[in-house]
Order: structure tokens, then sequence, then C-alpha cells
């Protein structure tokens, strides 16, 4: 029997502290007859002052639906449930489970002020963590307890003694002189009349610690931490009373930390009870109050807390010369340690993280200035269980330096994986083996640098939150996990400097440690494209509405610098950024011309733009916006085509990025831009010749000009550079480079390796929607495209997604001549499936549809390894030197620092 479930209040996945008065609501139905399609629905309200409503509406949406009652008032709490009438039932479904939804404070509602317990950083260097601590009486008549919290900071709050979240590092790093993110903390049920204590503990996170490549810098928002809290008590008769709070503080048993740095806990400076009433704390100091400054934003949640996410065991445990123990956790992880072991009292155990082994030893020299080293002082009790309360590290290895000879540490030390905790919403899965890894290897690096905000790694000292990387990666994300709310998130903070600076920065938040500020093609774009691509997968116009002076601003401020001409073609650059041509020490040194590169880009966002204007009803802006896209393709097409079509730089990102943003002046230009793009790729022995830019189009600029077996060889090539070739050398998650890791096994001699990357795992987007055959076919998955397009020897591959409308899966077997293809569709959507036989497009309706053809294509296989099939004496001289420039061993470079 048919009944809605996954009620959802906006992108939310915890609609309590919330802003929005009228809040949309989205609900999936499940288990409904196949062909069903909803008629109506009802949404029922009922909470604080609100007589039980109803509404009854009439309409099969179910997304992102309109409030149907009276707008919610700042505290106001209320529950809503929905149930929906279908097609030819006179009955409706039974109600969804509650939803419990709940408003902040308003923007004038603050009273209190941060608390600091120092106005001044003592030191350049990791600085100690502090405890502060503040008693209240709860009188007997409260009905509800609620404490609103932020920091300039990282904080962990207690009640009475008690953790009352699980999140780690809260409130996540925003761009702090514009946007604070606050959360509400229900303390119902966590306190009781008479006397209570709140308890903290506070250290400088991103606010005050050191951020950034070339040494980094301290301080950079400020030179105190501080918490803000406001408790509030409403009591039996409605009444909302501010409670005011003392703070003391002291100084933590956490003696040092820092993000990149790592954390030193000494146990036995631990203090008991304080976080709990009846403490002494008369020798602890009153805090500082700190006004709140008035530009800053308090800001209500819109991406999910950043928790620990998943434990894992050592899959090796390895007892080395000194005393170390070397543990493998199988798998390369943003997170950190825990341990339990017994010592005496002052003995010290140091941990050490590393993503890979080099030479038998932690590659540390990737790590560059970020020591990551966390150290604890055992207090000497029976059993200490320990993790860094404020320290995150990318490793997939540790050393623990000083472990007791008489303890198992497989037993006693679990890794813990550590990011945003967002939904899963999408899976693939083929006949080939290295193929499934490495789509495992890209989620799991969205999963380790979806930490807050996307980053570039989450290992090194910077951490950064590149534009370039999102900006190809967010069609994957998009489909591995709701991230509307994550990176709107985000998107605030480029918007909020975006009106500062005047520009897109190559990273948001921005600070200035070295790197250029000027405004660079591909990178600037995500202001335009992440908003795009989170409406296509969410069907929500609203996004496009509030960044559009976003996607505007970015496109304007492109038009002044190629002076209305569209031709982008100055200043700085960062291009196809780490082509395999490129050195280790200059990883900008593309063979693609850059302004090729920056001119594309700004022929393809103003065309985005004007279609986000047309969405929205604004029919003159859109007509400004593609008049500029026509411009800015006229003038690609005058400087970078020859007069016979062929692409100037004659390089596999610039023939794919021309096909793929649809900058050719014919069809036939297309088609031989199809011929030329796939004999360079052959020609390159089907090897990666493509970096951050290219890299997500190549396959679809093949696939899409009729060159699908290219894409295939290409894609399952596993010689380097290859997509594959990581997996090969052991990868658990996708590097930066291509060759990060030499086939020697020895590490990149570029002063920029990581092993924990997304960007070049963007294909994985091709592989849902070609390969598998899912892609949505209207904004939000309200129709669906089926298209597979097998190849490279497969027997199967599949994918399904949790679309706002509920499961949908593709699965295709092939069996000599035999192509069976079975289609799963949620009510409410339809699909236009198109079979490899080129049959179709058939339109189907919700349930599970089999469908089969004939099919065979010539070169089913994929290529093995093979000697070169280069016959051209200059072609091969240059791949040769291709592959020379791998084992290149130089020192590294000033700027390469991009993403």
């Amino acid at each position: 029997m048919a009944y809605v479930t996954d009620l959802r209040v906006e992108h939310l996945d915890d609609p309590i502290g919330i802003s929005d008065p009228c809040p949309r609501l989205s609900w999936r139905i499940v288990e409904a007859e196949p062909g069903a399609v909803q008629v109506a629905y009802e949404v029922e309200h009922t909470g604080d002052g609100l007589a039980p409503h109803r509404a009854k509406i009439s309409s099969g949406r179910s997304q992102l639906v309109e409030w149907t009652s009276s707008p919610l008032r700042p505290r106001q709490r209320v529950n809503i449930r929905v149930r929906v009438w279908l097609e030819g039932k006179d009955e409706p479904t039974g109600w969804s489970e509650d939803v419990t939804i709940e408003q902040g404070l308003p923007a004038d509602g603050w009273s209190a002020e941060f608390a600091s317990p120092s106005l001044e950083a003592p030191t350049d260097g990791p600085r100690p963590a502090y405890l502060l601590r503040a008693e209240f009486d709860l009188p007997s008549n409260a009905t509800r307890v609620r404490a609103y919290a932020t920091a300039r900071g990282v904080y962990d709050l207690l009640v009475n003694g008690g953790e009352i979240e699980r999140e780690v590092l809260a409130p996540g790093w925003t761009s702090y002189n514009h946007r604070l993110v606050y959360r509400t903390y229900v303390l119902d049920g966590l306190v009781e009349p008479g006397r209570n204590v709140i308890g903290a503990w506070l250290a400088d996170g991103w606010f005050r610690g050191r951020l950034g490549f070339n040494g980094g810098r301290w301080n950079v928002y400020g030179a105190d931490v501080s918490l803000l809290l406001q408790l509030e008590v409403t009591t039996a008769d409605g009444t909302v009373v501010n409670v005011p709070l003392t703070w003391r503080w002291t100084l933590a048993p956490i003696t040092a930390t820092g993000l990149y740095e790592g954390e030193t806990h000494d146990q036995r400076r631990a203090v008991a009870g304080w976080a709990t009433a009846g403490f002494d704390d008369s020798a602890w100091s009153v805090t500082t109050s700190v006004p709140r400054p008035p530009a800053v934003r308090l800001v209500t949640p819109s991406a999910p807390p950043v928790r620990v996410i998943e434990r894992l065991r050592p899959v090796t445990v390895e007892r080395l010369p000194g005393g170390r123990v070397r543990l493998d956790f199988g798998q390369n992880i943003s997170g950190k340690l825990q341990v339990t072991a017994s010592a005496p009292t002052g003995h010290i155990i140091e941990l050490h993280h590393a993503e890979v082994l080099e030479d038998g030893e932690l590659a540390t020299r990737p790590l560059r200035s970020a020591t990551s080293v966390d150290t604890y002082v055992f207090a000497g009790v029976a059993s200490e269980t320990w993790t860094p309360r404020f320290s995150i590290h990318g490793f997939r290895y540790a050393e623990i330096v000083g472990w007791p000879e008489d303890q198992d540490p497989a037993a006693a030390v679990e890794a813990l994986v550590v990011h945003s905790d967002m939904t899963r919403r999408g899976w693939f899965a083929s006949s080939h083996e290295l193929l499934d890894r490495f789509h495992d290897n890209v989620v799991w690096s969205m999963r380790d640098n979806f930490v807050g905000l996307p980053t570039d790694c989450p290992q090194r000292d910077e951490r950064l939150g590149w534009t370039g990387d999102i900006q190809v990666f967010a069609p994957a994300a998009a489909f591995l996990y709701d991230a509307t709310g994550f990176l709107s998130n985000w998107l605030d903070d480029l918007r909020a400097e975006q009106i500062e600076h005047g520009t897109v920065r190559n990273f948001h938040p921005w600070l200035d440690c070295g790197f250029p500020a000027d405004p660079s093609a591909g990178w600037g774009d995500a202001a335009v494209i992440v908003p795009w691509v989170l409406y296509e997968r969410s069907g929500d116009t609203a996004i496009l509405q509030r960044y559009l002076p976003a996607m505007t601003d970015w496109v304007d401020q492109v038009d002044r610098l190629t002076g209305g001409t569209g031709l982008w073609n100055s200043g700085f650059q960062l291009g196809d950024w780490l082509d395999p041509h490129a050195p280790p020490e200059r990883p900008g040194e593309s063979a693609t011309d850059p302004y090729l590169v920056a001119t594309a880009y700004h022929a393809h966002t103003a065309r985005l733009v004007a279609r986000s204007a047309q969405i929205l009803g604004e029919d003159r802006l859109a007509e400004r916006y593609d008049a500029i896209a026509d411009r800015a393709t006229q003038a690609f097409q005058h400087e970078f085509l020859a007069p016979s079509g062929r692409v100037v730089s004659d390089t596999v990102t610039a023939l794919a990025i021309a096909i793929v943003f649809d900058l050719l002046a014919s069809e036939s230009q297309r088609r031989d831009a199809g011929l030329r793009l796939a004999a360079l790729v052959e020609r390159g022995d089907n090897l990666i010749r493509t970096g951050f830019i290219g890299t997500p189009l190549v396959c679809d600029a093949l696939a899409s000009t009729g060159n699908i077996d290219t894409a295939y060889h290409l894609l399952l090539q596993e010689r380097c550079p290859s997509w594959l070739y990581p997996v090969t050398m052991g990868a658990t998650t996708v590097w930066e480079r291509w060759d990060s890791m030499l086939p020697d096994g020895t590490v990149n001699p570029g002063e920029m390796t990581s092993f924990n990357h997304y960007a070049l795992g963007a294909v994985v987007d091709f592989m849902h929607r070609t390969v598998a055959g899912l892609a949505p076919g209207e904004p939000g998955y309200a129709s669906v495209r089926v298209a597979p397009q097998p190849g490279g020897g497969l027997r199967y591959a599949r994918a399904h997604h949790d679309s706002p409308f509920g499961r949908i899966a593709t699965s295709w077997t092939r069996t000599g001549d035999r192509f069976d293809l079975q289609v799963t569709v949620p009510p409410g959507v339809r699909a236009q499936v198109t079979l490899p036989s080129g049959e179709g497009p058939f339109s189907v309706g919700s349930g599970s549809h089999d469908l089969s053809c004939s099919f065979r294509r010539p070169e089913d296989d994929p290529k093995p390894a093979r000697a070169w099939n280069i016959h051209n004496p200059d072609e091969r001289r240059e791949m040769e030197a291709v592959l020379a420039l791998q084992a290149d061993e130089a020192p590294g470079g000033s700027h390469d620092h991009a993403g």
C-alpha cells in the first residue's frame, strides 16, 4: 500500500532553528501501484499557539510545495505531516511521520555578547584550548529550554557534564567577517529544576589558527577566540525568559591544538566535575565580554553538521624498530584516531599520520608544514580513551610512538571518519572491478573533502575551498549525495566575499597567503555553474533566484575584462591546471592556450545566466546575457578556430571544451572536431592528456560526437596517466596528480602532491549518465532520460539515485548480442528510454520496466596495453616527452597550489 515518506523542510535534514517563516515542504511516495499519480495532498500543522490546521490542495506537486499555514514566528515550534490522494483512489494514503519545525531567533533577538577567555593570543604557535562554565537556575515551571550558540573559534557544549551534540568542529568555517552560523540546541530533558551548568570547550579552529600554504597565516579573523551563547527558558504561561550567564574560564588539558599541527592533550590536567553543579570555580577567571561586530550576520544552518560518520579498525598492525607501531586502516580518510590504553602517569604517546608509504616509511613530505602529530599524556588511571577534539587529519597510515608494549593496538585503536553528515543519494556498479573501485575512490574523496566546505584536500597545509575543484565536480557531488544545503552554505560565503572584493576569488573563504587574487576562468565561473547544477538536480528555482546576482556580477565582470568583445585574452589564468604535459614544479604549464579556456568559459557561463534569467521570467535580462554569450562565442570562433575548422592548440582539452560548450560554427565542424579529438586520444595511446578543465569534458565530447568506443578506451586505460592507474597502485581515493605516485612507488617530486582530491574524479558523472544511462531529463528529475551507451567490454552496469521523487534505477546486461535493460521510475516521474540499438525514445511511467534489443558494437572489448601505435616521428617524440616528464625530479614551485 502506498504511503508518504521522507517529509523534508527546504533542503534541511534537521529543521530545528531555521529562519524561513514559510518553509517549503517535499515528500516521496513509495510502494504505489505502477503508473500511480498524485492528484491532491493535505498538510496538517499543529503546535505552539496554532490550532490544528489542515489544508487540502488539488495538485500533483510533491516537491518544494508552498507553506499552507500562517507564517512561523521566531521561536515557534510546530509539527507537520502530509498525506496524499492518488488518481483513481477515493481514500488518501496514511499520514506521514511527523516532522518538527522550530524557528530560531529574530535578527534583533540577540542580547548576549561573546565571552572571551583571552583577548590576545600568547604566541604564533598552536595555542591551548579553554574550558568555560556558567551556572544558572531553572524555574520549576519551565516548559522549554534553548541554547543558541556559536563561536569565533571552535567549540563543544556540555550540560550538567554531558555533551549536547555529536557535532565536530562547530560552528565550521565561514567567511567570519560576513557570516557566522549559530545552532539551536534543545536542552529539554538535559536540565532539571534548580541549579544547572553549561560548559564549553573552546579553541582556535579556523578563526585564529594557522591557515593556508607558504607558511600560512595566524589570526586571520582576529586575535581572540570567544563563545556566544544565549540561553532562553519558556515558562508554562508562554513567557520567554532570557537567562543571563556569567562565564568563568581556565586552561583546558588540551595544551596545544591546530588544524594543521595536531593536538596535544595532557590528561593529568583534566578537571573532574568542572561542568556539573557544585563545582568550585572560584580560582577560574571571569571572561571578557566582546560586543558582536555589527557587520557580521548571525545565520541559521543550511548545511548539515560535521560529525564522526564511521569507525575503521586497522587492517594490519606492524611493530617497527624503536617501539613504533604502524597501523594501516585500508582506506584514506579525513578524520582522527581514537585510542584506548592504560599507562603510568606521565607516559606519552605520539600519533603520526600519512596518506601513503615511501621507502618503507610514512610519506610526510606531501604534508608540507602540516605536521599532523597528536600527543597524549596519560593520567595513569586504569583505562583511558582519547581522541583529538579540535584537529583532524588526512591519512590511511598512522604510526604510534610510545604505545604500551603489553597492549594490542588492533583492538584498541580506531580511525574515526569525519565529514559533513550528508545523505547518500547515488550509487554505481559494473562488471569492471577497477572501474568500481575508482568510483568508490571518488565517493571517498568527496566525503573526505566535504568537511563544512568543499576543500581541495584534507591533509596538507591548505584545505581551502577552491572554486575550480567544486565547479567541475558539482554534478557528480549532486548525484552521489544530497549536497544542496552544503553547497548553498559555501555559495553564501562566495557571494559575501564577491560583494566585498568585486570579484570571485580562486578559493572561498578567501585569505591572502601569496596566491594571486586575480579572477581566473574555470575557477570564478563556479559562481554560475554551481548554482546552475544545484537547480538542475533539485528543481529549485529559488536557488537561481538567490544566486542570480552573483552569477550576473561574475559574467559582467568578465565582459568588462574583455572590453565587451567577448575575447578574454589578458591577465592571470590557471588554464587547464595539472595537464600531464606540465612539469611537476610548474603545474600550470598546459599545452592548451589558457585564453582559449577563458573565452570558452565566458561564453558558456553567459549562456547559463541567460537560461537562468529566462527560467525566472526575466526576459530582458535573458536577452542581455544571450547577447554576451553570442559575442564570446563569435570571439572564440574568430580567435581559436582556423578556417579549416581546426581548433587552435589542437589539444584534447581545446577540442573537448569547444564540443561540450557548443562553440563550433556548424554541425560539420562539430563532427570533424569529434574525429580529431578521437584521433588525438588514439595517438596518445588512450592516455590522459587533460588537466582539471579538460578531464570532466573529454568523455562527453567523445560520446556526443559518435566516438563512444574511444571514450571507453580512455576511461578504462590502466597505464599512467589514466583514471585507473592510481587504482592499480592501490589508491583508495582520487589523486591530485595523475602521477602523485610514480610507477616505482616513489612520490611525485612536485611540491604539490596530494593523494586525496576529488576534481579528477568528476568523470563519474559521465559514468552515471552515459555508462549506466541515468540522467535528469528535467530539473529535479521531474522526468528522466535513460540512454545507456554500453562499450568497453562491460557485461553489465547499473546505477540508482534517490531523487526528490524517489529511487530511480537503471540496470543493463549484455549476453552475446542481446541487451537487456531494467528501468525503475518513482511515482510522479516519466522516463524517456532510448536503447543502444537506436530504438526509442519510449515513454514509461512509474514502476519497473524491462526492455531489450539486439546490439553489437565492432569494438566491444577495451584495448589491451600495447606498444606505441604512433607512426609520426614528431608525435611519437611528443608522447615520449610527456612520459619522461613524469620522472623529472625538480624542486617545488611557488604557485602550484590551485585546488
